[in-house]
């Protein structure tokens, strides 16, 4: 079956993170992804992660790429790292040198019959290749052009780069991330992976499928989109920030617990964690009733949501002692006998071997040219009439210039030959 995207053509001049995130999103949905990387290098994300192993067990105990001394350019194409994977399956890989003007015009070629372009090159970076909004939509006034920065194209940080934990910090998000004040290891935490990004990246895919219906919709025209990673990270603190903007008062550093509800947090157990997530009152009671302190659910202290939250250190106390005396997996099955929300801490070794995850099958399989059989994480969605494309495995650096210069814009060897020879591919 077709994917929802089928017949839309995506230029992806982005590299790392959040836009490639985007781009692989529109790939599993059924739009044909070009991504223009540069020659001989390719995406920095090549150079990060993990190397993937040729072997098919995705296990690869090796050190992470850039952990030794970097190669020089001139040097072999880069393996596939497991970063590389994550973020560009279904795509197809054409190098150019966008610093050449044979390639500028190579990607102006391509941008007049695509319908969305992705880059997140810095603010006004493209603008003195003639790669930039204006330039491009001149020559198709249908394109939908979405830029990705840190900061945006104007304020007065519109000129700085940025990555990911800058934004984590800037945004708020670890100022509530960590163990909280007066406790050992009180502190800001970096949440564990680039979640400013990948937010970004969703965002991304948000906003070109608006712009993409309102083009075919309404106006006929495509737009340009500009994206922050910093405000797309303060919109996702969402109620985190409304709390501050009803009350003014900073919302705290409260390790696995919840500032506002309460028993929301993860308990020790005999042999490792669980988290407790407790949403209302009635859960409460059956909770305590569960853990043998069916009082405690008719303390008038704990009747309510805001006195329990009010009172959390006190009620944890409480609960402490029983939850210490069973096993993450006895008290995961009778609190989920109990319908009360709750999960084990996993490790990710145990996350792949859930039963749940492994029923949604969430862990896939693909062949890739040079890696075999390759394990990936599946698009979460789950369309009832057009599935999410598995695609093309994620692509070899120049993997597929020759077929997309031919196919796409109608070049012969000899003209294809000329260009290699000259460094523009």
């Amino acid at each position: 079956m077709k994917g929802a995207l089928d017949g839309v053509k995506v230029l992806d001049l982005s590299r790392v993170f959040s836009g490639p995130w985007a781009g692989q999103m529109l790939a599993d949905f059924g739009a044909d992804v070009i991504k223009v990387e540069r020659p001989g290098r390719g995406d920095d994300v090549r150079h990060q992660g993990y190397p993937m192993p040729v072997d098919g067990s995705g296990l690869a105990a090796t050190e992470p790429a850039g952990s030794a001394a970097p190669r020089p350019e001139t040097s072999a194409p880069p393996r596939e790292t497991s970063s590389f994977v994550a973020m560009n399956r279904g795509k197809r890989s054409l190098t150019i040198d966008i610093a050449h003007p044979r390639g500028q015009e190579l990607v102006r070629r391509l941008a007049r019959k695509a319908d969305i372009v992705i880059e997140n090159f810095k603010a006004n970076d493209l603008r003195r290749y003639g790669l930039d909004y204006e330039s491009l939509a001149a020559l198709n006034p249908r394109l939908v052009y979405c830029s990705i920065t840190g900061f945006g194209q104007d304020g007065p940080y519109s000129h700085l780069p940025g990555y990911d934990p800058i934004f984590q910090s800037m945004s708020g998000l670890m100022s509530v991330t960590g163990v909280p004040d007066g406790e050992p290891g009180a502190g800001p935490v970096k949440v564990g992976y680039s979640v400013s990004d990948l937010t970004a990246g969703f965002y991304a895919v948000c906003a070109i499928l608006a712009a993409l219906r309102h083009r075919d919709q309404v106006s006929g025209r495509g737009q340009h989109i500009d994206l922050a990673l910093l405000d797309a990270q303060i919109a996702a603190m969402s109620h985190i920030g409304m709390n501050y903007l009803a009350s003014g008062r900073q919302p705290p550093r409260t390790g696995t617990a919840s500032a506002i509800t309460a028993p929301f947090r993860a308990f020790a157990c005999k042999d490792g964690h669980l988290m407790v997530a407790v949403g209302n009152d009635t859960q409460f009671q059956a909770f305590c009733l569960a853990i043998g302190l069916p009082d405690l659910g008719r303390d008038p202290r704990f009747a309510t949501n805001p006195l329990r939250a009010a009172a959390q250190a006190e009620l944890s106390a409480l609960i402490a002692p029983a939850m210490r005396e069973r096993t993450v997996a006895d008290w995961n099955a009778a609190l989920g006998q109990a319908k009360v929300p709750c999960g084990p801490i996993y490790t990710l070794d145990q996350v792949f071997e859930d039963p749940q995850v492994r029923h949604r099958q969430v862990l896939g399989r693909m062949t890739h040219p040079r890696l075999g059989s390759m394990p990936y994480i599946r698009n979460p969605i789950r369309f009832s009439g057009t599935p999410v494309q598995e695609g093309l495995p994620p692509p070899m650096l120049g993997e597929h210039t020759q077929s997309v210069l031919a196919g796409e814009l109608g070049m012969s060897d000899s003209e294809i030959a000329d260009l290699r020879a000259e460094g523009v591919i």
